[in-house]
């Protein structure tokens, strides 16, 4: 398998893991009778309870900061006068879209959930499409990103709806039945496609409302996010709108995406936002039907995301001032939309009489690096893959690349086809003797040594980095941690990334306001993972009922 350009990210790993004992996370993870919300000692769901939680993805706790400060009077400051804010959040390590949506609606980090980023790799199962599965290779490819549509050039994923995109409201709420089954990874067991949900090695909060008979709902920007459903048949979210973001606006292989253009991204964001109205309002995300007002909903935002990615938009320029804190004029209208649409659901919520009984929860999957643009550095990832790999072969002619899989954004992450020791150390000398030309935001070239990284780590090393043995299947063998600013690209498509360890890609704002969360201020140090038990609690359910609850001991937030 070859190497992943950067086309969306790459992400790196900050700061050591907390290490989860093997014995532990197997009897957490294993069938146990806690795991259903029915469970003896667990706590009675509480029905008249809800909780809205949103992540406007790209978010830094200072731009949230920044943007109260000078807007008093917007929704976003007035959420944060509601409820309490948490000024020193982090994501889990990764901080990519995958782990940071599952580590919020499980409780785990990557170690525990088995989830390290939205392109990784199994070896112990076998590559999409396998059909003939007696002797065949183990080593698959796990996919989680727009690449598992039916139809990757569709809003709608390839369900067929007429008069898109307007019309994507009446996509199904079932979007597993849009994957391609022959784009999953295969069980070498059954030789039969694992859905996303089955590659989560723990439940979720949607599992555990559903056991307690309460509806759940979520809207994301892949169908591959079934795999927040948890393990099982996939169906614990009772409504999962998906709207393609990766898809053109015309349906067409060359038409501009959602996510190129920042008005576009904007408007993809509305879909969402009035599904969250339709739901609040007791119908299901179409507002065709009426079911009841779900007992855990919300969304990602993913307008910030892009005004800081794109380099310019609508002839504007993206990202930051070069003081990395005053958004540009991308950035500054993103930042106003979300906040106009943030104060469309509140005030919803007040209208319809559920601001009380609702506990409203915003935080981020994943900040964005660098927001300095005088620090940002593009370097080409694929030159680096392809010379490790030509080394390797220069010594073991026939032999298969020694990169069977990597994913470089502001991360590198590599996958080997061979993982003894001489392997290895040709890995870390090749990286080490890396250097060549990059680009700054400008274009104009400039000098990188060691593969543009500050630290390399390999085997054991990288296992141990996220706490885990060497012989999980799915830790990468090779963890690259980035200069700061550098981003892996060979197209300069970009200006910033995400999934690395720097403070601009963990650190993120963090607001519960609802019963039990009054007015206030906490700096104490909390993960985005704990925002699972908290859901829970706010409904009424033992947050032990999480696996990963019990593995990694996550405790629910409190003021």
């Amino acid at each position: 398998m070859g190497h992943k350009r950067s086309k969306s990210r790459v992400r790196l790993i900050g700061g050591a893991a907390a290490i989860v004992a093997t014995a532990l996370v197997a009897s957490a993870c294993g069938s146990d009778s806690s795991d259903s919300a029915s469970s003896s000692g667990a706590a009675a769901a509480d029905k008249g309870k809800h909780v809205l939680l949103l992540s406007v993805d790209g978010l830094h706790q200072a731009d949230l900061v920044a943007y109260v400060g000078k807007h008093p009077d917007s929704a976003l400051a007035a959420l944060t006068k509601r409820g309490t804010e948490f000024t020193n959040a982090q994501t889990p390590i990764l901080s990519d879209s995958f782990p940071g949506t599952v580590g919020q609606v499980t409780g785990g980090n990557p170690q525990t959930t088995g989830i390290y980023y939205d392109d990784s790799f199994d070896r112990t199962l076998l590559a999409p499409g396998t059909t003939q599965c007696a002797g065949a290779k183990t080593g698959g490819h796990m996919e989680l990103t727009e690449e598992l549509d039916k139809d990757t050039h569709r809003i709608d994923a390839g369900q067929g709806l007429a008069n898109l995109p307007d019309s994507v409201g009446g996509m199904t709420a079932a979007p597993q039945n849009l994957l391609d089954p022959a784009k999953l990874p295969v069980d070498p067991n059954t030789c039969k496609p694992v859905q996303p949900w089955n590659l989560l090695r723990v439940n979720t909060i949607f599992g555990v409302a559903h056991g307690a008979g309460l509806r759940t709902a979520w809207s994301d920007k892949h169908p591959a996010y079934s795999i927040l459903a948890g393990p099982g048949d996939g169906t614990t979210i009772d409504d999962l709108f998906t709207p393609e973001i990766d898809s053109s606006v015309d349906g067409t292989e060359d038409g501009k995406t959602w996510a190129s253009d920042n008005g576009l991204t904007q408007r993809y964001d509305t879909y969402k936002v009035t599904a969250l109205l339709n739901e609040i309002e007791g119908k299901d995300h179409s507002g065709k039907n009426s079911v009841g007002v779900p007992a855990i909903f919300g969304m990602n935002f993913q307008s910030v995301s892009t005004a800081q990615k794109l380099p310019t938009s609508g002839g504007q320029r993206g990202g930051y001032e070069p003081d990395g804190v005053t958004p540009g004029p991308v950035l500054a209208s993103a930042l106003d939309f979300v906040n106009t649409q943030v104060g469309k659901l509140l005030d919803k919520l007040k209208a319809a009489g559920a601001e009380q009984s609702t506990t409203v929860v915003l935080t981020s999957k994943h900040g964005q690096s660098p927001t300095k643009p005088g620090d940002f550095r593009r370097i080409d990832d694929g030159k680096i893959v392809d010379d490790v790999n030509a080394a390797w072969a220069a010594g073991h002619p026939g032999a298969p690349k020694l990169v069977e899989h990597s994913v470089n954004d502001d991360v590198m992450l590599w996958w080997l086809s061979d993982r003894s020791e001489t392997a290895q150390q040709l890995v870390r000398e090749r990286l080490g003797a890396a250097s060549g030309t990059g680009y700054d935001i400008n274009g104009n070239p400039v000098p990188y040594v060691k593969a543009g990284l500050a630290q390399v780590k390999v085997g054991a090393d990288a296992a141990a980095y996220f706490g885990v043995p060497v012989t999980d299947s799915r830790v990468p063998d090779v963890v690259g941690l980035v200069d700061p600013g550098v981003v892996y690209a060979g197209k300069p498509s970009k200006i910033a990334e995400h999934g690395g360890s720097q403070p601009t890609d963990r650190d993120v704002p963090l607001i519960v306001a609802g019963p039990g969360f009054a007015a206030a201020t906490s700096d104490q140090q909390v993960e985005t993972t704990q925002i699972a038990p908290t859901v829970l609690t706010a409904l009424g359910l033992d947050p032990n009922q999480l696996q990963a609850v019990r593995a990694e001991g996550t405790k629910a937030l409190q003021k």
